[in-house]
């Protein structure tokens, strides 16, 4: 019961941080937000995350090229790949569209 109440909740603050992100059309203003908001390895992690995601949507390396190339563990490449597993065709369409283009 607690889990679902927590989970909520949380989904509903990150609507905050996105609302707030969303609004700042200034490139600055958004970096600084950003550094504020998160450490240096949370917008490390963010980054790095992005670039797993891409590089095996893209195809062209595998799991082993990847951490090599990027300096990423194979456990967080591990994760990514099994997140992207899990999703329906759709919703990898759709995440293709939203960081690969």
């Amino acid at each position: 019961m607690v889990d679902q109440y927590v989970r909520g909740f949380m989904r509903a603050e990150w609507g905050l941080v996105l609302e707030k992100v969303v609004t700042h059309h200034d490139h600055n203003a958004l970096l600084e937000l950003f550094e504020l908001l998160l450490t240096e390895d949370e917008r490390s992690a963010i980054a790095s995350r992005l670039k797993v995601f891409q590089a095996l949507l893209k195809g062209d390396l595998s799991q082993r090229q990847i951490a090599s190339e990027f300096q990423i563990s194979i456990a967080t490449i591990t994760r990514c790949s099994n997140y992207l597993k899990s999703m329906t065709e759709d919703q990898r369409q759709k995440i293709k569209l939203l960081i690969l283009e």
